[in-house]
């Protein structure tokens, strides 16, 4: 394997293990500082930099080998049909390698640019979701204390309305205890009126 192909595949395997790690079941938090830490760091911001020009390179590493994989595997079978030097066993053993290195190049570096457009893809669903959970914790928030304070305004409302009915109650009860005292003066001065009516009836009649 060329230097070029140990480099992708290297770089392969970093996505690998970058994949695991965003994908891993993280805390919340351990989650969110690391995000954090990889959209607003400056060195991750070169470094993604230097990945993208790297991904150029993959792309035309792609390109070649997929080339070189249907120049190889048609002149195989160019040399089955005409029959010309396959009898030769080393001849079938050199066409067999020259095809299975085109094939291995181009699904290394196949597999390397999709993974990558999987990463960034991940990448940005799971920052978009860690922004999600805040705005969803600050909304429940200012939800919870909205609701706190509709709360005490009702609660307030209710003394007030139970202060008025207790206040209403007692009105009653004493205009009730007024009326019972009116009553009994007025049955008082009747009787008083009845007895004095009745005494001055009887000096008139003697």
């Amino acid at each position: 394997m060329t230097i070029y192909y140990s480099l992708t595949f290297l770089l392969l395997a970093a996505e690998m293990v970058t994949f695991c790690l965003l994908v891993s079941p993280l805390p919340f938090t351990v989650r969110k500082k690391l995000f954090r830490f990889l959209s607003e760091s400056p060195i991750i911001a070169k470094v993604a930099y230097g990945l993208k020009i790297s991904f150029i390179f993959v792309g035309i590493l792609f390109l070649d080998a997929l080339q070189r994989m249907f120049r190889v595997t048609a002149e195989t079978e160019m040399a089955k049909t005409g029959g010309q030097g396959m009898h030769d066993v080393r001849t079938e053993t050199n066409f067999a390698a020259r095809k299975f290195y085109a094939q291995r190049n181009t699904y290394l570096t196949g597999f390397c640019l999709f993974l990558s457009l999987v990463l960034t893809r991940t990448f940005s669903i799971i920052l978009d979701l860690i922004h999600t959970q805040e705005e969803y914790a600050k909304l429940k928030k200012v939800v919870g204390a909205g609701a706190k304070g509709d709360q005490s305004k009702q609660i307030e409302e209710l003394k007030k309305k139970l202060a008025a009915s207790e206040a209403k109650d007692r009105d009653f009860a004493n205009l009730k205890k007024q009326a019972a005292q009116q009553a009994a003066e007025f049955d008082r001065l009747a009787s008083k009126y009845n007895e004095a009516t009745g005494t001055v009836s009887d000096k008139k009649s003697d």
